[in-house]
């Protein structure tokens, strides 16, 4: 793999919805490297502010175009949310570790299983796109149907898309890891990929082990550097503390202790 410092032109910054966007540049060498699971690290400003980058996942590829997907809360994605089509992003990437999807390309007998929370979506749908041939079951939660994020993109793949939302507006009322327990006493997994909210990913660890089924979760941390040198973002496993930007984002389950 291989990782560059450049600048890439913007064909698009769109608003999806609310604070959601998609923004797609046009970079040859990171779209012929990227993985699932990595990430891109920006300058989202013309200058030094804000001084630090903006990690974001890589959302989807397609030839020499790259498309992210983000939420503009802060002041550092709330710049990013401004820069317009024709104008060059810096940025380096495509940084750490990815999914390791060999295995749920060949299945024939069981199913990955992908489980989404919130901005979690990301990651997980350039992974889709890996092993949509497959056809893979897509679980994706959020606090209320408002705050469901890609469904149709993930049906146009495909795959079988299952909502959980806390307060019932749409699909199954609940956690989205209750809905993987009740998949799960259905559908014979072959994998478990998960990106969301810590306390999620720890259930999703849970039941993996529970069910004796691998899982490989993708991080959502706090990034400075991006590149492993600041080690702001480490967090604790059984061999030791790793970073998240260089070792992770994505790991095994098995790895983690929380």
């Amino acid at each position: 793999m291989k990782t560059v410092q450049t600048k890439a032109k913007i064909i698009s910054n769109k608003k999806i919805k609310e604070n959601y966007w998609h923004l797609e540049f046009e970079s040859a060498i990171i779209a012929k490297n990227a993985l699932p699971g990595q990430f891109v690290n920006i300058r989202v400003g013309h200058g030094f502010v804000p001084l630090l980058r903006r990690p974001i996942s890589i959302y989807a590829v397609k030839g020499v175009k790259v498309k992210l997907f983000y939420q503009a809360v802060g002041t550092g994605t709330q710049s990013l949310s401004q820069r317009k089509s024709g104008e060059l992003l810096d940025l380096i990437g495509p940084l750490g570790n990815g999914f390791d999807y060999r295995q749920a390309v060949k299945a024939k007998d069981a199913r990955s299983i992908l489980i989404a929370g919130g901005m979690g979506v990301a990651p997980l749908f350039f992974l889709a796109e890996k092993i949509k041939t497959s056809q893979p079951l897509v679980l994706i939660g959020a606090k209320t149907q408002k705050q469901i994020l890609c469904m149709q993109e993930f049906k146009k793949l495909g795959c079988t898309v299952k909502l959980a939302t806390d307060d019932g507006s749409l699909g199954f009322k609940g956690k989205v890891t209750d809905l993987l327990k009740l998949v799960l006493g259905q559908t014979k997994g072959l994998g478990l990929f998960s990106c969301g909210p810590r306390p999620m990913l720890k259930r999703v660890s849970e039941i993996s082990c529970e069910n004796k089924i691998p899982a490989q979760l993708s991080l959502e941390e706090h990034l400075a550097c991006g590149t492993g040198a600041c080690l702001g973002c480490v967090v604790a496993t059984k061999s030791g503390y790793k970073r998240v930007c260089k070792d992770g984002p994505v790991f095994s389950s098995k790895e983690l202790t929380w």
